[in-house]
């Protein structure tokens, strides 16, 4: 089928992924939304296994994200199947796609708190046991403005690095997992892990020393934030208050 890309017309085989997989980045995207972390803007995104395409949303709220209605990309940002145009930062998923191979599902927010600590100089600490889940650290990428060009999505890509997120100064986080169930959940975890550090950091009076911050040996103890069980049950909490 002829297809309307970044370059012109051409042929292009595009791999049809599973009905799960589109009802999982529907929710992945309608949940980013219902818990604060996206408004108007924000994306996730789910690889088709065994190839480098993978299911995006069109360029809407993620809160309108529906399963029938979802496109086809693959890591050169070319669309491949559906109708519609893609959010303006699919090189965010496009380029970690193509530098990862490991990572089945991304998440692309703007969730405050997540911010806040990017614009106050402090970097993320694990306060708190779903932390335990960013115990290889979050990578930081402070360079102002939109991942709109593959350029740009190759840099975040090497900023990520093989972390699970990446914080993108005033300007979000990005998280990149196994599937984009866990995904979403890191997203999430993220999200209420800075707004823990920012309490902490408020009560503390500003002095960042004074949190207890766990150690490398504590954080291991709960590094199993994303395992199977735990990412399930998680899941199943989340998508029940997504209407």
């Amino acid at each position: 089928m002829a297809r309307s890309t970044r370059s012109g017309t051409r042929k292009v085989a595009a791999a049809k992924p599973d009905p799960a997989l589109r009802r999982d980045v529907a929710l992945a995207n309608r949940i980013i939304e219902r818990f604060g972390l996206s408004r108007a803007f924000g994306h996730a995104s789910a690889r088709i296994p065994g190839t480098d395409t993978f299911v995006f949303p069109t360029r809407r709220s993620p809160a309108f994200a529906d399963p029938r209605k979802l496109l086809s990309l693959d890591a050169d940002g070319r669309v491949l199947a559906g109708e519609g145009a893609p959010n303006s930062e699919l090189w965010i998923h496009a380029r970690i796609y193509a530098a990862r191979p490991d990572v089945g599902g991304i998440v692309h927010a703007h969730p405050p708190a997540c911010v806040c600590l990017t614009q106050i100089g402090e970097p993320h600490r694990i306060v708190h046991n779903h932390g335990g889940a960013f115990g290889d650290g979050v990578a930081e990428y402070e360079r102002i403005g939109l991942i709109r060009t593959r350029e740009l999505g190759d840099a975040l890509a090497r900023c990520l690095g093989s972390h699970l997120a990446v914080m993108m100064r005033g300007h979000g986080i990005t998280t990149a997992a196994a599937d984009v169930r866990r995904a979403t959940i890191a997203a999430l975890y993220l999200e209420e892990s800075a707004s823990l550090q920012l309490a902490m950091l408020a009560a503390a009076g500003g002095n960042a020393g004074a949190i207890r911050v766990y150690a490398h040996e504590e954080a291991q103890r709960v590094s199993d934030q994303l395992s199977d069980v735990m990412a399930e049950r998680a899941l199943e909490y989340f998508a029940s208050k997504v209407d």
